[in-house]
């Protein structure tokens, strides 16, 4: 009898072991089907020519620029005041702070693999139409940098140091806005992440990531419905999305005002993703696992411009686990900016 009872006991760990190992087979299989999807692009950022030595010198200066705070109207603050190289090229707080260290009405955006974006539509409602307008909006805004872009020029000129700088970047030291805008989107265009523990699995390194994390990615292919907008290599559709938060930001609407972009925000980036919290635009989910129980139950609000791909999921805890686990592999060790120093007057 005894001999009956292990013989049955052995049958049926093999038999659960015959079952993990199938399941593990089909998972895998799912998962070689949507690799293609998220391979990285090879060759330089679009429009950047890093090995033309003028262009170099645009980067220069724009790297100098970014980290000067005297472009703002207090001199304290600089575009590396709310896009911290270690915090994800964000600042770690739910709300931006602007001039006089007053709160923003919005989360601040990473610019992390911006050169790549294809659209024509950049901070969460795409009301910047260039790279180039993106990098000059937030110096002229009063809610942030509070610096007119004429007066920014002046305080450009009255520094010596700048001459050197722009004559090498444009050909001569003359200081205009245009200019300043283009070496500040040069330099975001040079802000690349590397490779991350997921690109190196997509490359043929079957330890990179985990178990868990494989799952995590056929879930979020699958179920999970992530890709519909989280898409490509950088994981973003650059589009603009109601995802039910809730709040009375109307988002793209501001810019378009059509009902179907009523609270639509830009999809951000998943690059990095773990070191960029809190999220979503107004900064309301602290944590990863609180995104992806507001994904989960289908959105805190429903209402007429709410995204169609939005849904109750009804994830397990298991499946929950894998999805942040397959987020976390997205991160990558990027190399230290060491802060410039800065020109004299």
């Amino acid at each position: 009898m005894l001999m009956k009872m292990v013989g049955l006991m052995i049958l049926t760990l093999a038999s659960i072991a015959s079952n993990v190992a199938e399941a593990q087979a089909s998972s895998e299989a799912l998962a070689e089907t949507y690799k293609s999807d998220f391979q990285r692009p090879k060759g330089p950022v679009p429009g950047l020519d890093e090995e033309n030595p003028r262009k170099q010198s645009v980067i220069k200066l724009g790297y100098m620029l970014f980290f000067d705070p005297r472009i703002s109207s207090s001199g304290s603050l600089s575009c590396a005041s709310c896009h911290n190289p270690a915090l994800g090229w964000e600042d770690g707080l739910a709300l931006g702070h602007g001039h006089g260290m007053k709160k923003l009405p919005r989360h601040t955006p990473t610019i992390l693999n911006l050169g790549y974006s294809e659209a024509e539509a950049f901070f969460w409602d795409g009301r910047a139409e260039s790279l180039e307008a993106q990098a000059l909006g937030p110096i002229e805004a009063a809610g942030e940098m509070n610096m007119p872009l004429d007066q920014m020029v002046r305080t450009l000129e009255s520094i010596k140091g700048y001459d050197v700088l722009f004559k090498q970047a444009f050909g001569d030291g003359k200081v205009t806005k245009e200019q300043v805008g283009k070496a500040l989107a040069d330099y975001q265009r040079t802000i690349v992440s590397k490779d991350a523990p997921f690109d190196l699995w997509l490359k043929g390194d079957k330890n990179a990531i985990g178990e868990s994390a494989k799952r995590g990615f056929v879930l979020f292919n699958e179920k999970a419905n992530c890709a519909v907008c989280h898409s490509g290599w950088r994981f973003t559709d650059d589009g603009f999305h109601n995802i039910g938060i809730g709040d009375d930001d109307v988002g793209r609407a501001k810019v378009l005002d059509f009902e179907i972009l009523r609270h639509a925000f830009k999809t951000p980036t998943l690059r990095n993703i773990d070191l960029r919290a809190p999220y979503f635009h107004d900064g309301s989910a602290a944590t990863l696992e609180d995104v992806i129980e507001l994904y989960d139950k289908g959105g805190n609000k429903d209402s007429p411009s709410l995204s169609s791909e939005v849904r109750q999921l009804n994830l397990t805890g298991r499946e929950k686990k894998d999805l942040v686990n397959f987020l976390k592999t997205l991160t990558s060790k990027d190399n230290g900016i060491v802060i410039p120093t800065l020109p004299k007057k």
